[in-house]
């Protein structure tokens, strides 16, 4: 994926995420339905922008951006802040 596709991706995720929010506004879906589905969008979301940082960071080293590669979300979602 390069980094017009990841973009892409992300504005799908960001604009799926405002879809259901509207739709449990409207209640036509639960809570926990809600809760599931935001909660993968934030890591599909987080592993998005991680895969960008990498690119980015090896195109700027010189390297080869292609070489990044998506990481696991159990590592993307432990990173410390």
């Amino acid at each position: 994926m390069d980094d017009k596709e990841i973009l892409a991706r992300i504005h799908e995720f960001v604009a799926e995420e405002q879809d259901l929010r509207g739709r449990y506004q409207r209640r036509e879906l639960s809570g926990d339905e809600e809760h599931a589905r935001l909660q993968q969008l934030e890591v599909a979301l987080d592993q998005c922008w991680d895969l960008l940082r990498q690119r980015r960071a090896r195109q700027e080293a010189g390297e080869n951006p292609d070489d990044a590669a998506l990481r696991p979300p159990g590592e993307v979602e432990g990173y410390l802040q």
